[in-house]
């Protein structure tokens, strides 16, 4: 056999090793992690992503960004539906990232060589795809945190401090218990959450809805540049949820080859959008009602003093099992990063550790700030890292026309197809930093304002701005390349 066709036998024993036997089952854990999924080990149906993305929506902690437009950001009710249904439109990136994952048969940590390069992808995934995971985690196992110490502090337990700690631990070990499950445990545990979840909600929003201020407007209604940047900025808070889910590709890359493109597409967006779309409404609605107050350690609070002693358990339990299905899945795809960069480390005990960063992050945030405080500095952080590496991602799909091959991807000798130039494809390292530093210099927020948004007199045009010069050079850069590996 010659050398040049002992190369893709080489590639195929490393990407699927020999005598390994991958089981994806509800009742087993998951020992798959980059390895590509033959053709005859796929399955699963294009619908059944609508659950998994539907699961993680129904959160608490979209009442309180809801919450946060009316009472913060000073927007009347119908100008927050209107900003939220524009931003919901965001939700097609993920729903187009997705489909590279059954068209690759790998993990979107391993597709994304294709734009950075063997070298220059282990640097993107090394920082967003893991390090940034666990700032995630933390984010929502904060959410968590604090109404369930709170409830904990109801019943009589004797320490705040120790309460968070607690609440905090529990949730992460069973956080990461779904993940080393995985895929299948996911695909067939969410579906029911998703119910179980809406019903709760539904008792809680059917429960509030007589005491909602329907006829709720601003004292001192916003006109003019301090309305337009109050609408941007919240624009880019509500961006932030969709642009952020890069890891559509992990959920989806069981799928058989020839599921179609749109149905993958439009499975993975209604679920981002419908649920999240109806809790934030609500959460706009309830603004007006609660209160400036309320906002102080998360819109929860004023909740559970507005329900019956029966319902503000169920509410906490809700809070808490939705941040397990939402960080889940983030453990989940995260425990595949460190082996897309090379170290030699299984998919479960990288699981493990990326929960444990998570947890530690969570521990820092509930002894140090107050929810709201850490919602918005994790949220418009993470805005300057997930615009240019979605709208990059979503780019090399639409001009690759989803075209991966999971063996050249896997190729990591100097002169393969995506190693570039030492190991770096420049197009896309320069449109991510570009793209990266234009979403900065946009940014408008309390943490941070960029000297172009505050030019503008605080308008935040961070989220088009940081797409347009990303995706724009992106596509200058590479179309040529891209062209000539496609061919």
């Amino acid at each position: 056999m010659s050398e040049a066709s002992a190369v893709p036998v080489r590639l195929a024993a490393e990407a699927h090793p020999a005598g390994t036997e991958f089981v994806d089952a509800a009742n087993t854990p998951e020992t798959r992690g980059i390895e590509i999924i033959d053709d005859s080990e796929r399955h699963g149906r294009a619908r059944d992503l609508f659950f998994v993305w539907s699961a993680p929506g129904i959160s608490v902690l979209n009442l309180t960004v809801g919450a946060s437009l009316t009472l913060m950001l000073g927007l009347e009710i119908w100008q927050a539906l209107l900003v939220l249904l524009a931003s919901s439109v965001l939700a097609v990136f993920p729903g187009i990232v997705a489909i590279s994952g059954p068209a690759a048969g790998t993990s979107g940590s391993v597709i994304q060589r294709a734009i950075y390069g063997i070298h220059g992808n282990k640097i993107v995934i090394a920082f967003y795809g893991w390090f940034i995971s666990g700032v995630f985690l933390a984010l929502n196992w904060v959410a968590a945190s604090f109404i369930g110490a709170e409830l904990l502090m109801r019943w009589g337990f004797p320490d705040h401090t120790a309460a968070l700690i607690v609440v905090a631990v529990v949730t992460a070990a069973i956080t990461v218990l779904v993940a080393v499950y995985g895929h299948a445990l996911i695909l067939r545990a969410y579906s029911g959450i998703a119910i179980g979840l809406t019903v709760i909600f539904a008792l809680v929003i059917g429960f509030l809805w007589p005491t909602i201020d329907w006829g709720f407007t601003q004292p001192e209604p916003l006109t003019g540049l301090p309305l337009w940047a109050s609408i941007t900025i919240a624009f880019a808070l509500l961006s932030s949820s969709p642009l952020s889910f890069s890891n559509s590709a992990d959920m989806a890359r069981y799928l058989p080859r020839e599921t179609k493109a749109s149905s993958i597409i439009g499975a993975t967006a209604l679920g981002n959008v419908f649920p999240a779309v109806l809790i934030t409404a609500f959460g706009v609605v309830l603004g007006g009602t609660v209160g400036p107050d309320a906002l102080a350690n998360g819109i929860e609070y004023a909740l559970l003093e507005k329900l019956p002693l029966w319902l503000a358990p169920l509410l906490v339990l809700g809070v808490i099992v939705n941040t397990i299905a939402l960080n889940g899945m983030t453990t989940y795809t995260a425990s595949m990063a460190l082996q897309s960069i090379g170290v030699p480390i299984r998919r479960i005990p990288s699981a493990v550790l990326i929960g444990a960063l998570g947890c530690a992050f969570t521990i820092v945030l509930v002894l140090s700030s107050s929810l709201i405080e850490a919602v918005n500095l994790m949220l418009q952080f993470l805005l300057i890292i997930s615009v240019p590496t979605m709208g990059v991602y979503v780019a090399d799909i639409v001009l690759r026309r989803n075209r991966y091959d999971g063996l050249e991807l896997f190729d990591e000798r100097p002169g393969a197809t995506f190693w570039y130039r030492g190991g770096f494809g420049m197009a896309g390292v320069v449109a991510v930093v570009v793209g990266g530093v234009a979403t900065a210099l946009f940014l408008s927020t309390t943490v941070w304002v960029g000297p172009l948004g505050a030019a503008l007199g605080g308008l935040d045009l961070s989220v088009p701005v940081g797409l347009i010069v990303s995706v724009g050079l992106y596509a200058l850069l590479a179309r040529r390349t891209i062209r000539a590996q496609i061919a």
